[in-house]
Formats: C-alpha cells, sequence, structure tokens
C-alpha cells in the first residue's frame, strides 16, 4: 500500500508542476526593452523575455497594450505567450527577420521561412489573451500575386510567406482567445501535436476577388489586392487529439484543413501519421473554402466530428480532396447539427488534380468510408457532388434528418458511390438520388 501511495504522489507531480510554473510569474516585454508604435522591431527583446522566463522556472510572458513589431519568435519550456487587451503583436514586413530554417511546408521539409510564433518539443503550451496577432501580410500577398501574373503555374512554395503560427511536435497544448489576422500564408499550423485545445479564437484575413491578371506578365494594380492566397485558418497537420471550439474563421481558403503527405509512396512517410480523434465543435465559419477539407495533402484522417457549427455563404460543409498521385484513407467522419447561409455545397468530393506527380507509379486508390451526416437546416447553392478518381472507394455516407434548401437540388454521385438517405428534404420534397 505504501509503495501505491508514494507512485500516485509522483504522477501527481509530474502533471502539476509544469501549470504551477506557468503561473509562477509574469514577465511584461516592456522590462526587456519592447517598445511600443510598431515602428521599432522588438524581436530580440521579446525573445529576451521568453529566455529570460524559461531560465526562472517558467512564467507568463505578457505583451501589455500597444502594437510591437516582431520577427520570428521561439517559445520555451513552461513559458506562457499572452497577449493582453489591446496588444498587438505585429509581423515584420521584412523576410530577413524570419530566418529560413527547415521546417514543415506543405507535407515535407524543406528550408523556408518560420512563422511568426514558433515552438516544438514543448509540453504544456499556452498561448492566451484577447490581443492579436497581426500577420500585416498584404506586401507577401503582393509578391505572390505578382509571381502569378507571371507564371499562372505557380505553386504556393515559390513565394515565402511566413505563417503566424507554427507547433511542431508539442503535447498538451491550449491556445485560447487569440484574434489572428493578415497571415502571409497559413494562420495556425499544428504539426505532430497531439492533446490539443483551440478555443475561443478569431481568424480573419480578406477574401475578396483577387486581382485580376490580364496574361501573363502583365502588369496589374496592387492596390485593389482584397484577399490573401493560402490564408488557411488552422491546418491540422499528423496530429492527434484535437479539439476546435468556439472559433471563428473567415478567410479565403480552407477553414479548418486536414493535412498529412502526398505521392504514391506516402503511406511509408513516417514523418506524416495519421491525423486522429478531431473535434470541431461550435464554431461559426463566415468565409473560406471548406468547412473541414481533408487534403491538398493527405494520407489517413480519422474520427472527427464536426458538431453544431455556422456555416455562411459559399462554404462546402465536407470537403475531402482525392488526389490521383496519393493513397487516402479518409474514415468516421460525423458532421451533426449545421445551419447554413447559402453555403456552396453538402459535399465537395472529387479528384484534386493541383500539382500531382504519379512519379512513375501506377495510380493508387483511396477509400472514403463511414461519413455520416445529420441534423443540417438552412440554405445552399447545391447539394454538390461524391466522386473519386478511377478505382477509388466511396462508401457507407449516410444522409439523416436534412431539411434545406437549394438553388441545384442534384447531388453528383457516381454509381459505385454507396449512399443511404434518412429523412431528407430539399425544398420541401424528399431527395431523389
Amino acid at each position: 500500500m505504501f509503495r501505491f501511495v508514494l507512485s500516485i504522489a509522483r504522477v501527481a507531480t509530474v502533471v502539476v508542476c509544469p501549470i504551477a510554473a506557468v503561473a509562477a510569474a509574469d514577465h511584461s516585454i516592456l522590462d526587456f526593452g519592447a517598445e511600443p508604435g510598431g515602428e521599432t522591431l522588438c524581436t530580440a527583446a521579446i525573445q529576451q523575455a521568453i529566455d529570460h522566463a524559461a531560465a526562472d522556472g517558467g512564467g507568463r510572458v505578457v505583451v501589455p497594450a500597444g502594437v510591437f513589431k516582431s520577427g520570428a519568435l521561439t517559445l520555451k519550456q513552461g513559458v506562457e505567450l499572452h497577449l493582453a487587451e489591446g496588444a498587438v503583436l505585429l509581423g515584420s514586413t521584412d523576410l530577413a527577420d524570419y530566418p529560413k530554417q527547415v521546417t514543415r511546408i506543405e507535407g515535407h521539409f524543406e528550408p523556408w521561412r518560420p512563422a511568426l510564433v514558433n515552438a516544438k518539443d514543448l509540453q504544456g503550451v499556452r498561448i492566451t489573451g484577447p490581443g492579436t496577432l497581426d500577420g500585416n501580410g498584404k506586401p507577401f500577398w503582393t509578391a505572390f500575386w505578382q509571381r502569378r501574373a507571371e507564371n499562372r503555374k505557380c505553386t504556393n512554395l515559390e513565394v515565402e510567406r511566413p505563417r503566424l503560427m507554427f507547433l511542431e511536435n508539442c503535447r498538451d497544448v491550449e491556445i485560447q482567445g487569440i484574434h489572428l489576422k493578415d497571415s502571409g500564408f497559413w494562420n495556425l499550423h499544428l504539426y505532430k501535436c497531439r492533446d490539443v485545445t483551440v478555443e475561443g479564437i478569431t481568424i480573419t484575413a480578406p477574401h475578396g476577388d483577387p486581382p485580376k491578371i490580364v496574361g501573363e506578365g502583365q502588369p496589374w494594380d496592387e492596390v485593389s489586392i482584397d484577399r490573401a492566397p493560402s490564408s488557411d485558418g488552422i491546418d491540422v497537420d499528423s496530429c492527434q487529439n484535437v479539439t476546435i471550439r468556439g472559433c471563428t474563421i473567415s478567410v479565403g481558403d480552407d477553414c479548418i484543413a486536414l493535412k498529412g503527405t502526398k505521392g504514391p509512396l506516402a503511406m511509408e512517410d513516417e514523418t506524416s501519421p495519421p491525423v486522429e480523434n478531431v473535434t470541431i465543435v461550435d464554431c461559426d465559419l463566415q468565409s473560406g473554402h471548406g468547412v473541414m477539407t481533408c487534403g491538398s495533402e493527405a494520407t489517413i484522417v480519422r474520427n472527427v466530428t464536426v458538431k453544431n457549427c455556422r456555416v455562411g455563404p459559399g462554404i462546402p460543409v465536407v470537403r475531402l480532396k482525392l488526389r490521383p498521385d496519393t493513397p487516402q484513407l479518409y474514415e468516421n467522419i460525423t458532421v451533426d447539427g449545421i445551419v447554413a447561409d447559402h453555403a456552396q455545397a453538402l459535399f465537395d468530393v472529387k479528384p484534386w488534380t493541383q500539382f500531382f506527380d504519379l512519379q512513375g507509379h501506377e495510380p493508387p486508390k483511396s477509400q472514403v468510408r463511414n461519413v455520416t451526416v445529420r441534423n443540417v437546416t438552412g440554405s445552399f447553392r447545391s447539394l454538390g457532388e461524391l466522386r473519386g478518381n478511377p478505382g477509388d472507394e466511396i462508401e457507407g455516407v449516410v444522409l439523416r434528418d436534412v431539411e434545406i434548401q437549394a438553388n441545384n437540388t442534384r447531388l453528383r454521385v457516381d454509381d459505385s458511390t454507396a449512399i443511404r438517405c434518412e429523412n431528407v428534404l430539399v425544398n420541401g420534397k424528399p431527395l431523389e438520388l
């Protein structure tokens, strides 16, 4: 019995100590020389505050009210980053302030720019507060659209653009309350993280029309830019046990994307474990290319629940990208309780052929199975489509208790797709496939 009590005490110590350390002390970035106003680069001062707090046994680094310009920052063990009311951590627009490093981007690793806020191999990560992370992204968007004007087939990675936050291989993560805006690229990128809660944050990026490009090499008016390219809200890359709760997202790309890697040998890539056990609940998705998108690079995604969310105009609810060059498995996906306001489609499940490369291999096969969509109300442009590449399997799709209005009442379904409808009304009439 005595040994048993000691064992419990030791476990309790492991769990409690990091949290107590984080609460130990506040460290204002002002005390380390950070200057408000948005003109002075404060990277060194803020990083010094983080390093000092870590060396002091942990604590909370506070960004007070005011605008503080910074380049790439790296969190340390036991240090919480807190953005107070009225605080703005403003990203520098000089790429030199984001020194290149080998980082995870679009399903692989290469020398690229870090994010404004970075964390790696940490436990108990806390990023909190009502303040704002402002990516100051327009110069990066301008550079991308300029390159697109020169070459319509340019890839996302041809023009380097910093993300707002990148967390790699972290455990016990809580991100709460902050506002992410105008990121140069993706907003929040989680890679190989476990036990993550993202709660009550707001993510915004302009999502108007891209600048009009008459032809390759033609001039265009950068002043007209009101769309942030590749402005994904939250990218869940090779992570497990992730909860996204009570968030508001309005961006020009996927609201929430579940990612892995790509290519004919993707299943053998040990750097991309399955995305598993993801819950998206009570979120307000106002603009984007998908409520929950699997892809553009993804292998195994399973056990995903989207519950009690509001979906705005132009957003597809279930978006599954099926690459012709990648073996993919998307399974056990439940969408329950959607209120739609002119959403784009109920389903956007189809081949995704952007920049695909079979690398000399035979086309692989993908599977979509056990997808349930239920308790959906509101209005849609169309019901969308459910189809894969030749040889792909789509089975176990269930539509249940759906009562919606739709401009286009057709659901495009391949003959090989297995779908069952139960109490599904479209414009007041039972859906006929």
